[in-house]
């Protein structure tokens, strides 16, 4: 079983900016291929991918390693993930249920500094006796903080089955640049990130968020 939505979610996310040659990209679904397109960054496309936190206070806590692509729906901005893992059974079932996201079972490791630089691992095969396949590890280190808290809007949009769901996701978060080093397999499903150096590294630290939207109440009847 999982929560409903909205889920409202606190912790840390620590997000890479990446350029990929848009031919190395995960291939969308066919229904979100259909009404999306990668928004162009010279002849590459913006590729996000991000370790988080999922902290108690919100409706799950658990730990998420992500790649999601920016896309465009008519120059609109989304962002559609196109891998994701989770350590915890719940958030796989609702995010693939409620929002079509594709999300699998890892083993993840997040240890954070009292200063709050990370260093991340993740492999597949959570499950006892599956054998583990290394996806990639990264460590972050923090630098600036930006003053005040910042608003996190956007809308993701992913397939369920043969149609588009445009999930809006809303919430704020203090911010603070930084410096990363990812170190994907390059044989792994993240491989197209090996390699690469990300255009830019930021923490949103603190982050309260409050992801999809509550069911209409029902139409109120006459006797």
């Amino acid at each position: 079983m999982y929560p409903p939505q909205p889920w409202d979610l606190r912790g840390q996310l620590h997000l890479s900016v990446f350029a990929v040659p848009r031919s190395a990209l995960t291939p969308l679904p066919a229904p979100l291929a259909a009404v999306v397109r990668p928004i162009p960054f010279g002849r590459r496309a913006l590729v996000g991918a991000a370790w988080v936190r999922y902290e108690p206070g919100g409706v799950l806590h658990y730990r998420e390693l992500l790649s999601a692509v920016l896309v465009h729906e008519r120059w609109r901005p989304r962002v559609s993930i196109t891998e994701i893992w989770v350590d915890s059974v719940e958030s796989r079932d609702g995010g693939r249920a409620l929002w079509g996201i594709p999300k699998d079972l890892a083993d993840l490791e997040l240890r954070e500094s009292p200063g709050g630089d990370l260093v991340a691992a993740a492999g597949t095969g959570p499950e006892p006796g599956d054998p583990r396949a290394p996806i990639g590890s990264a460590s972050v280190r923090h630098g600036l903080r930006l003053p005040g808290r910042w608003p996190t809007p956007l809308s993701v949009a992913q397939a369920l089955g043969d149609k588009v769901l445009r999930t809006p996701v809303r919430g704020s978060a203090g911010l603070r640049l930084g410096t990363a080093t990812w170190r994907m397999e390059a044989g792994g499903p993240l491989g197209y990130l090996a390699g690469r150096r990300p255009l830019l590294t930021l923490t949103l630290t603190d982050f309260r968020l409050r992801f999809g939207a509550a069911a209409p109440a029902p139409a109120a009847t006459w006797p």
